[in-house]
């Protein structure tokens, strides 16, 4: 009970990075795509707005994910981390580039050191969710085995499931930011830059869509242990996904920008929390359970405790951040 209590904690860190971490990082795939510096200016300066007072706070799901995987599953902290730490790098030096890159262009003044750094921030923003999905189809596909680098450090994150994982994740980030600033610029009384973020929240939410649709093939081949899971004892989150997904487009196209964050944000939990219900109670696909991963309960224990304690102070801080620059408008908030 203490065990599957630390998992379901940890998937709604995992949860709140998607739709929160995965949001800022979709932010910076539309500054990549904005346009030159005159014709992409307004776009970019919605971005801004709406990322700047949050981007480091959201990293906190991520460095909260980490912390309760090596204090509650140590076994399986060891074996990621040695055997995906390839993508795994490569992902944190794409959120330390992305974050030096976002701040430097705020400070630069000439044009070519705001192009520069606005190159590394949006790259950076398009390559880190996409190795993170590879860790993530790494996993889910079984090539992740027990122990200290025990797993093929290529292979591992190099295969079907995985360039899946990447793919998909990169799509449903930039599907998500979109989503978010059509309400952000709608608000801001700017409804030209919502139609645009609408429509691109419509493309790439179908995009998502079909490469989901393309990947049952690819996992019914090369992770069927996942594939058997979606299809049986997490069909119905899978069947929720898809729903909110299209009520998601729908909500766009009629213009009700806030009930389609809602939406959309629905659509990438359900699918997460189907993964991890498909693979449930393997957290090594193949190898390794929850309870056999599972720290002592005098371990669990102290780590539950500590986060209701934490949890006290970190939620509603977070909650009064987003809620505050919820209210502010680009013209009040931003120089210039």
């Amino acid at each position: 009970m203490l065990a599957d209590a630390a998992l379901a904690v940890m998937w709604v860190g995992l949860t709140c990075y998607a739709l929160f971490g995965g949001a800022d990082f979709g932010a910076g795939v539309w500054d990549l795509v904005a346009g030159g510096a005159e014709q992409g200016r307004a776009r970019r300066r919605l971005i801004e707005h709406s990322i700047g007072p949050v981007w480091e706070a959201n990293h906190v799901w991520l460095i909260f994910v980490v912390v309760m995987l090596w204090s509650a599953f140590s076994p399986v902290f060891a074996a990621v981390m040695s055997t995906l730490y390839i993508p795994l790098t490569l992902a944190a030096l794409g959120i330390i580039a992305r974050g030096a890159a976002f701040a430097f262009r705020k400070a630069s003044t000439e044009l070519w050191q705001q192009r520069l750094f606005g190159a590394c921030f949006a790259l950076s923003s398009l390559l880190t969710p996409f190795f993170l999905g590879t860790v993530a189809g790494g996993v889910a596909s079984g090539r992740v085995p027990p122990g200290l680098a025990a797993g093929d450090v290529v292979t591992s994150w190099l295969n079907p499931t995985s360039l899946l994982g990447g793919v998909l994740a990169v799509v449903t980030c930039a599907h998500l930011a979109a989503v978010y600033l059509c309400a952000d610029a709608n608000r801001a009384g700017r409804p030209e830059l919502a139609s645009a973020f609408a429509r691109d929240a419509v493309v790439t939410g179908s995009g998502a869509g079909a490469v989901a649709l393309a990947g049952i093939a690819v996992l019914a081949a090369d992770a069927p242990v996942l594939f058997h899971g979606l299809t049986h004892r997490a069909l119905p989150l899978v069947v929720l996904s898809a729903v909110a997904g299209v009520a998601g487009i729908v909500l766009l196209v009629r213009r009700r920008y806030v009930a389609a964050r809602a939406a959309a944000a629905l659509a990438v939990a359900a699918i997460l929390w189907a993964w991890g219900a498909a693979q449930y109670p393997a957290m090594l696909v193949g190898s390794t359970t929850v309870s056999q991963a599972a720290a002592t309960s005098s371990v669990l224990w102290a780590v539950l405790v500590s986060l209701g304690v934490g949890a006290v102070v970190l939620v509603p801080s977070l909650w009064l951040l987003y809620a505050t620059f919820q209210h502010e408008a680009p013209e009040r908030s931003s120089p210039g």
